[in-house]
């Protein structure tokens, strides 16, 4: 089994100055996010710093996973994480000081899977983000049923129309307006609805 590919998104990558509290507890966080990360038996692929060039970086190193790391505020880091993720969907995890339940809201529209609040313990880590991937791909396949549902919704429309328009051109039942548009599928090798779709836009041309 291969290495979960993970990029980390900072704030900051290193705490160059000193006396700047903060910088030195957020430069201890990602030692200790990265340390745990590695102990799991991941792979660090990068870390990079959330500024406007992250998502072409994301999309070039084409992670299984993004882990913020982010002191408290970080809407300017999910406005790009968003960008980054719009198109290729994969888990994310926000380690964060941040309990405001409005950031937390926030960052799970934008498609955060994991939002941990003062929870960056090494022992942690491998469970947070086992549980992580478990909610991404359940959400996935729910997404994935509800665009089978509403595609399917949208085919039995395109069928109705045409049934009706074959109904009202030809005089025909509702049973063999089906069976025409059967029989044209099979003959042209397309399916129901594409020939649904055909039909309506033929229709369309012709007034």
């Amino acid at each position: 089994m291969s290495k979960l590919r993970i990029v980390v998104v900072n704030t900051i990558l290193s705490a160059e100055d000193e006396s700047d509290a903060s910088l030195r507890a957020q430069a201890a966080r990602n030692t200790a996010l990265r340390i745990g990360l590695l102990q799991a038996g991941y792979d660090i692929v990068a870390s990079l710093p959330a500024d406007i060039y992250l998502p072409d970086r994301i999309a070039q190193l084409q992670p299984d996973m993004i882990i913020i790391d982010a002191e408290s505020d970080a809407r300017d880091v999910l406005e790009h994480i968003v960008i980054a993720t719009r198109d290729e969907r994969r888990p994310i995890v926000m380690f964060t000081e941040d309990s405001n339940t409005d950031s937390m809201e926030m960052a799970m529209a934008a498609g955060v899977s994991a939002y941990i609040v003062a929870g960056l313990q090494e022992e942690r880590i491998k469970p947070v983000l086992d549980v992580a991937i478990a909610r991404f791909k359940q959400e996935e396949k729910l997404r994935a049923e509800l665009s089978d549902t509403k595609n399917k919704l949208a085919e039995r429309k395109l069928m109705e129309r045409a049934k009706g328009l074959l109904m009202k051109r030809h005089n025909l039942s509702e049973d063999e307006a089906y069976q025409k548009l059967r029989h044209l599928a099979m003959n042209k090798n397309l399916k129901l609805s594409e020939v649904a779709q055909r039909i309506l836009d033929v229709e369309d041309l012709l007034g």
